[in-house]
């Protein structure tokens, strides 16, 4: 296992300099420097502490995967209804709460309508595939058709409607997770 180089990619994912990363650590840029590179091998009490810093445990970083799923089929995928609001909701990735975005396919029937959701942290965006649809963000609606996209930052209550007569589909993906 390359622990210098795993170190050095999950402190430039959490975008930390090697400086920072030793401060917070108590230790050298120098031997920050040497181990990302493997010159030199910490302690096991020191490697507790950088990937402490580094949001991991030890568990955690010497369990490698490498069959990590990476396509998925139509058996991979989930749906559910909501005969209410008039939509289906397809996640395109298993389990994908536990990632940095989420994927869905949004069908709204005429009439139909996402529910609202809260302001919160993050970025939304959405293509429409088919049909046309209502982006109600706070007061502003800003309607979107088959071929066209949006994108913005949710803060204000958002959700998406279907004011049209016919389906409309839309790929939708939220970061963090929200659906």
């Amino acid at each position: 296992m390359d622990i210098g180089g795993k170190i050095k990619r999950m402190r430039i994912e959490k975008q930390l300099t090697q400086e920072e990363l030793a401060n917070r650590c108590e230790l050298s840029k120098g031997f920050i420097s040497q181990l990302e590179n493997n010159l030199t091998s910490p302690s096991i009490a020191t490697l507790i502490d950088i990937l402490d810093i580094l949001g991991t445990n030890l568990k955690e970083f010497f369990n490698e995967i490498n069959d990590e799923k990476i396509t998925f089929t139509k058996d991979d995928m989930f749906e559910t209804e909501d005969e209410d609001l008039k939509y289906k909701l397809k996640w395109l990735v298993p389990n994908s709460q536990k990632n940095d975005m989420e994927p869905i396919i949004i069908t709204l029937q005429p009439g139909g309508q996402y529910k609202e959701e809260k302001p919160h942290e993050g970025e939304e965006f959405g293509y429409v595939l088919a049909g046309s649809i209502i982006l109600h963000l706070g007061d502003k609606k800003n309607k979107v058709r088959k071929g066209e996209s949006f994108y913005f930052k949710p803060r204000a209550n958002h959700y998406i409607s279907n004011p049209g007569k016919k389906e409309a589909r839309v790929v939708w993906v939220s970061t963090p997770p929200s659906f």
